[in-house]
């Protein structure tokens, strides 16, 4: 498996030193937040786009996804979410990213079915953009649809190749659902899996990896035993969270300690 991190861990890190963090801990690639708040997000000319590109390459990193902030099933008209989407495309083509991130967004104002068939008409529609770009759309699994089981109802129905799953352990975990379940569920669209450690279901703070009550080790033990060879990427939410430790102090540990729950499981 590769490793990457999430720039939410950095928030508004030039795209200089974060490749720079990349390079000298060890990890193969990097997750970019495309927010306007970050040096990426949609809003970018060509130029820029081609010197990210460029910069990343250089130095032998991927951009393995952009984690966009589109909400696939939340209640309204389809079209703001779709140009969303497709924004989101056009950036990761730009940038040889092969996903884009994006979320459930369903509102307690709507039946799950709702939500599902809204989800899945909006990606469906997206799906076929997403193809002629040779990008894959991923529905994380968090907030409305947080577990496998929810974000398999969606996929199910809109039974594309270019739309898949992103699995982040810490929401499946919080929704009450085993690892298995999980990977069960998702292995057939799975992208790629966020990686991350908390205290508690009371306090989702940051913290090292390993250091908090995440099943990390169950959850590689099992990709590893199901022969998944994706990324594992370390999603750690900073931005949220001011006082969290600094990720950049933490991310050669956080590496050593992903290389061990590898070796352990190989």
């Amino acid at each position: 498996m590769k490793l990457a991190f999430s720039t939410l861990g950095v928030p508004g890190l030039p795209i200089t030193d974060v490749v720079r963090l990349a390079a000298t801990h060890g990890y193969h690639g990097v997750e970019l937040r495309a927010h306007p708040e970050e040096p990426v997000h949609p809003g970018i000319g060509l130029t820029e786009r081609a010197d990210v590109a460029a910069e990343f390459k250089a130095a032998g990193i991927e951009v393995l996804g952009l984690a966009g902030y589109a909400r696939v099933a939340e209640p309204g008209d389809d079209t703001p979410v779709l140009t969303e989407i497709r924004e989101l495309l056009d950036l990761a083509r730009d940038l040889g990213a092969p996903y884009v991130r994006v979320f459930p967004g369903g509102g307690t104002e709507q039946s799950p079915g709702e939500a599902d068939a809204t989800a899945a008409r909006r990606l469906g529609e997206a799906a076929e953009y997403a193809a002629a770009l040779g990008v894959r759309i991923l529905l994380e699994t968090h907030d409305s649809h947080r577990t496998g089981a929810d974000a398999i109802r969606v996929l199910g129905l809109v039974g594309h190749r270019q739309v898949g799953s992103l699995w982040d352990v810490m929401h499946t975990w919080l929704g009450g659902e085993q690892p298995l379940s999980t990977y069960a569920a998702l292995s057939p669209f799975l992208g790629y899996v966020q990686v991350k450690d908390i205290a508690s279901a009371e306090d989702t703070t940051p913290l090292p990896l390993g250091a908090g009550v995440l099943p990390l080790a169950e959850c590689v033990e099992l990709l590893s035993r199901e022969g998944w060879d994706g990324w594992l990427c370390w999603e750690y939410e900073k931005r949220w969270y001011e006082a969290a430790a600094p990720l950049p102090e933490l991310l050669g540990a956080g590496r050593e300690h992903l290389a061990r729950l590898l070796n352990d499981s190989a």
